[in-house]
């Protein structure tokens, strides 16, 4: 098969100049770049992880709210070395949505979520299985 990874995850945005913001200081990517769609409506914005473009986040503007189900994810998960360190962070933020605590899952492995500018769900997590640094 030629899938070899994922490329990046688009997430529907009403302010890209907001969400880069949000996505630099809070979840901690690098913005790369913004560009206008060839419709000439749609302003995508593409976000990285520091020293790796593997995977990216791409911020879309301009979708009329009709569209904006037919692309609805679920949330976004990041890989983060402590969470209990991060989850102090955020929550010194006042990010909205944030969980009150932190979760364990059966497997030890954790997580929290919390709420990016739009009201998209995003997830800190830090797994206990090998291979996911």
């Amino acid at each position: 098969m030629a899938v070899r990874k994922i490329e990046h995850v688009g997430v529907m945005v009403t302010s890209l100049e907001r969400s880069i913001v949000f996505y630099e200081n809070v979840v901690g990517l690098t913005y790369l770049e913004t560009l206008l769609h060839t419709n000439g409506v749609i302003r995508l914005a593409f976000l990285a992880f520091p020293g790796s473009h593997d995977t990216e986040v791409e911020l879309i503007e301009g979708y009329d709210g009709a569209l904006t189900r037919e692309g609805r994810v679920h949330h976004i998960a990041f890989t983060v070395d402590n969470l209990d360190e991060e989850f102090a962070r955020v929550r010194s933020l006042n990010v909205e949505g944030l969980d009150e605590s932190i979760t364990t899952l059966p497997n030890g492995s954790r997580y929290f979520f919390f709420s990016g500018p739009d009201g998209e769900a995003l997830e800190f997590f830090q797994s206990t299985r090998g291979g996911n640094e």
